[in-house]
């Protein structure tokens, strides 16, 4: 938690209050349902929770804007940012269903009333994003297949609309085909050593 507020020293008391809460409430449910490993319960807050707000480095989310989570597992990165952008619209979807039970009662247990949740594929939501976030969940030709055409046409962010991915490692050859790529490695903006190789990949999408 301390991570948290040494990064991220604006956010609101209620913020604070939120961000506490997430490791009772994670380990609750992870005892019930196991949607996180035994060793990244006891490193939540690094392994996951700050993890997913290095996209909030890259591009932070503007009010009325829209985010769609893909594969979000957990709920990561969608519950944390929808944590930190509470004017901010976010539809976190996994095909796992137990794992959105755990997401939907998460974001209910957090009074977050900007989360909508649904055991989906990609390729079936009928909707388009400002952005589209995930962490890892597929090597990258694949995610931009599922998600090609989902992003609205209009952008009124700094960086235009398209994805913001979390991943690690060497990744020259999975991005090759893609021109217009940007690499932000994490370790610009936290120090910790888990994010040594961590990189958010932004990709800008073409609007249909």
């Amino acid at each position: 938690m301390d991570e948290i507020i040494h990064y991220f020293p604006e956010i609101s008391d209620m913020q604070r209050h939120q961000f506490a809460l997430l490791s009772k409430v994670y380990a609750d449910w992870n005892s019930k349902i196991n949607v996180i490993s035994r060793k990244d319960i006891d490193e939540l807050y690094t392994r996951h929770v700050l993890h997913s707000l290095a996209i909030a480095k890259i591009q932070p989310f503007l009010p009325g804007a829209s985010v769609l989570d893909v594969g979000t597992g957990g709920g990561f990165p969608g519950i944390p940012l929808a944590i930190l952008f509470p004017e901010t619209d976010f539809y976190l979807i996994d095909v796992i269903g137990k794992k959105i039970k755990v997401v939907q009662a998460v974001a209910d247990e957090l009074g977050l009333k900007n989360v909508r949740t649904a055991q989906m594929r990609a390729e079936n939501v009928d909707e388009n994003f400002d952005f589209i976030v995930s962490r890892a969940v597929t090597n990258m030709p694949d995610f931009v297949t599922w998600v090609r055409g989902k992003v609205k046409k209009e952008s009124k962010h700094e960086l235009q609309n398209g994805i913001l991915y979390l991943k690690g490692g060497d990744l020259t050859e999975e991005l090759s085909i893609f021109q217009k790529t940007v690499l932000y490695d994490i370790p610009e903006f936290f120090k910790e050593e888990f994010f040594e190789t961590k990189k958010v990949v932004y990709l800008p999408l073409k609007y249909k």
